[in-house]
């Protein structure tokens, strides 16, 4: 039986903020979008997900898609829910965080036409609301001393 909710429905996506040890300190691996919106900018692998999928199989599977990168061990950040965060329709993402090896190198694929690792203190502008998911990503990675 198919279930029919009359009701309007966000779309889910799934992140990762993907943390490794450069020259310069810690670096964030981020992609350049292929596609609109934001084409052609800075932001997180990630995805839709599919409806024969959890969570944590969407942001492995986008990882790998779009990085090359496999094999991480994902831990769930945070839900980021604003309603003004993807131009073409209400979307919520659950954002994950991973570390990758010093040595670690991703390659583009699938919707991305780049993928490189950026000083986490020289970060570029970023598409949706990626900067403050890798904010608040940053800071519960690497907190300030007192």
């Amino acid at each position: 039986m198919v279930y029919s909710y009359p009701y309007p429905r966000p779309a889910v996506t799934a992140d990762a903020v993907i943390f490794r040890s450069g020259d310069k300190g810690p670096e964030v691996l981020l992609i350049r979008r292929a596609h609109p919106p934001f084409q052609d900018c800075w932001a997180l692998p990630g995805g839709f997900l599919d409806m024969d999928e959890t969570l944590e199989e969407c942001v492995a599977r986008e990882t790998a898609e779009e990085t090359g990168l496999s094999g991480l061990a994902f831990e769930q950040l945070e839900a980021f829910s604003g309603l003004d965060r993807d131009p073409r329709h209400r979307t919520i993402t659950i954002v994950f965080v991973a570390m990758a090896g010093a040595d670690c190198n991703a390659k583009p694929g699938s919707d991305a036409k780049g993928a490189e690792w950026f000083p986490i203190a020289q970060l570029p502008q970023m598409a949706f609301d990626h900067d403050l998911v890798l904010k608040k990503a940053i800071n519960k990675t690497y907190p300030q001393k007192p």
